[in-house]
């Protein structure tokens, strides 16, 4: 592989699990620092900052900044401070998803609003999707952060921002503009955040259905690390089920840092 211009790296399955650090994630951004590739930290959480993000990694011992940090929070506030600078929007989620918006010139509003814009929210309930489904209904657009159906807990999984955004659209009867993994709007957003076409940009992660999915369809090159959801026994029912294979596979980060910068001698690490 040519030394990639950008690199968009997953977190969560790929650099730790939960809060412990996946063997060889520092060495990884400590390579790419040293030769100076540029890359982002790319999630589909929507309910941390990038400052709290940051935080996380930094407390397991892999260098990070918050402008480092691209959520699908960040990238659904650009969105539709796009299409409707300083719009009224009606929030679903938690603090990160606040501060984009609020950051983005985005006006929050509780009747009325332009959109509607929902992430993980742990305090939902019957009142606020019966408020979602009557705006969407009213003529407010349906923005979703992520997609995720579940969430890995200390105490096991949970219901993710996509099994709040099922309940509100089998109830407003309208599917949302989804932005985070597989969608390719947060890539794109991702990319522009570096300078980089797609064309240009590996996306590294450990999810066929996320990760790789989101980096094929918004035209980057792709490198699935198998340190997460995707193993070599699940592989081809993963790839089946997305549409989409990998450009590179790695068993572990050492691998994809040898693939990303270079082994010692040399030689592709990929399978």
């Amino acid at each position: 592989m040519e030394q990639p211009k950008g690199i968009l790296i997953d977190l969560d399955g790929t650099l730790y699990h939960g809060s412990i650090r996946i063997e060889g994630a520092d060495r990884l951004i400590g390579r790419l620092k040293k030769q100076g590739i540029p890359y982002l930290f790319v999630t589909n959480n929507s309910s941390r900052t990038p400052e709290q993000v940051a935080n996380h990694l930094q407390q397991m011992g892999i260098p990070a900044r918050p402008e480092e940090v691209c959520t699908s929070s960040l990238a659904a506030a650009h969105y539709i401070a796009g299409e409707a600078p300083g719009a009224a929007v009606a929030m679903i989620g938690e603090q990160g998803l606040r501060h984009a918006l609020e950051s983005a010139g985005l006006i929050l509003v509780e009747d009325d609003p332009q959109y509607v814009v929902q992430g993980i929210d742990r305090s939902f309930d019957y009142e606020s999707l019966t408020r979602a489904m009557r705006w969407i209904q009213g003529g407010a657009k349906s923005v979703l952060t992520n997609p995720d159906l579940q969430l890995p807990s200390d105490t096991g999984l949970t219901p993710g921002a996509g099994s709040i955004g099922a309940a509100i659209e089998a109830a407003s009867g309208v599917q949302p503009i989804v932005i985070g993994k597989p969608s390719s709007i947060l890539m794109k957003f991702a990319t522009d955040r570096l300078g980089q076409s797609p064309e240009e940009t590996i996306v590294l992660g450990d999810n066929i259905r996320t990760d790789i999915a989101a980096g094929a369809h918004a035209g980057c090159r792709t490198v699935l690390v198998l340190t997460g959801v995707t193993t070599e026994h699940n592989m081809q029912t993963h790839i089946e089920a997305a549409g989409v294979s990998p450009d590179y596979v790695c068993r572990d980060l050492v691998e994809a840092a040898d693939l990303l910068c270079g082994s010692s001698d040399d030689e592709p690490a990929g399978l």
